[in-house]
């Protein structure tokens, strides 16, 4: 059961790569902020419609940016199955062990922070009262302190169990199969 762990660990790990790495691409296109703007993008139902930049560099990164659909698809896609691995990691844990819950409770915060900086549907919720720029800011901290829990509790993992090449190849085409799969 320990190696299960470590392996679902592992795929986590591979999974947060990804999510680091569509997250930096769409950050370089983001501007969080709650100013009122009119919006002049490519998708012409929406011209002129007023709406915040955070939700206008949404709509941008969607249909302007080439690729920028595809890559909030995955962004959002492999968060999905962070949560789902990062469930299944708990549960091999039995419930005790503290970095899969840590890991669920900053992945849970960290979408709701996401959502909340989309300034999309949800603005007319809860999320809506707290300014974009904090929602923001506290998606990057919980990505940051999921980060370090992560590589702390793989290491950790790895002391206890040291990984083999073929254990390493086994978690990587996990991981590739999952996010392959139809």
């Amino acid at each position: 059961m320990e190696r299960a762990r470590q392996l679902v660990g592992e795929m986590l790990l591979y999974c947060f790569v990804v999510v680091l790495l569509t997250g930096g691409f769409l950050a370089f296109y983001y501007t969080p902020s709650g100013d009122m703007v009119s919006y002049d993008g490519g998708y012409t139902p929406l011209r002129g419609v007023p709406m915040s930049p955070a939700y206008e560099y949404v709509l941008r990164i969607s249909f302007d940016v080439r690729g920028g659909l595809l890559i909030r698809q995955l962004h959002h896609s492999s968060l999905a199955l962070f949560v789902l691995g990062t469930v299944v990691w708990a549960m091999l844990g039995h419930f005790r062990y503290r970095p899969a819950l840590l890991s669920l409770g900053l992945t849970l915060l960290s979408g709701l922070a996401g959502y909340g900086s989309a300034d999309d549907l949800l603005s007319g919720t809860i999320l809506g009262k707290a300014p974009i720029v904090v929602w923001y800011g506290l998606h990057l901290l919980t990505a940051f302190a999921l980060a370090a829990t992560l590589v702390i509790s793989s290491r950790r993992e790895a002391a206890r169990h040291p990984r083999t090449p073929a254990f390493v190849a086994l978690s990587l085409g996990l991981t590739a199969l999952i996010f392959l799969w139809p």
